[in-house]
């Protein structure tokens, strides 16, 4: 990582408060839809398995979730902190979104984090299953973007 790079707190090493806070960022951070932006909380050279794919790098990352956010439409995804130790974090995610066809689904997963010492995540592993829904099962019904701080998480809402 270059010497200009803007760290991104909290920084490891990481406590439940840290972990937490962490977290929630991504959270924030992937339902503002941003590619670029949040590419930025990742290192330059960050290492990626999502499902099949592999990206590695910021310009990688940046056309992986143009090209998701670009079939998943009305994505929202809530994040919620499993364990976490010193540089790295584990977290389970659940998130809905719909297809051109107008078909809805959850897709559950898991993700490993590892963090640089400024925080930037340099490795992100993601195992997801995609469950298709109806419409009326649907439980992310905030607007888009940032969940309300008043809504449940994973654990609150039994998935």
């Amino acid at each position: 990582m270059s010497t200009n790079e803007a760290a991104r707190p909290p920084l490891p090493p990481f406590n439940y408060e840290t972990a937490s806070q962490k977290v929630r960022m991504a959270e924030d951070g992937w339902n503002g839809k941003n590619p670029e932006r949040v590419a930025l909380a990742y290192t330059v050279d960050s290492q990626w398995r999502n499902r099949a794919e592999f990206p590695v790098g910021r310009e990688q990352i940046i056309a992986f979730l143009t090209r998701k956010w670009a079939k998943e439409h009305e994505y929202r995804l809530i994040k919620e902190l499993w364990g976490f130790t010193d540089s790295r974090i584990a977290v389970r995610f659940a998130y809905e979104w719909h297809n051109d066809d107008g078909e809805w689904f959850r897709s559950y997963g898991n993700e490993n984090w590892e963090f640089d010492a400024n925080g930037l995540m340099r490795r992100r592993y993601a195992s997801i299953n995609d469950l298709a829904i109806t419409e009326a099962e649907r439980q992310f019904r905030w607007p888009l973007g940032r969940r309300p701080d008043d809504h449940p998480g994973l654990s609150e809402l039994g998935l």
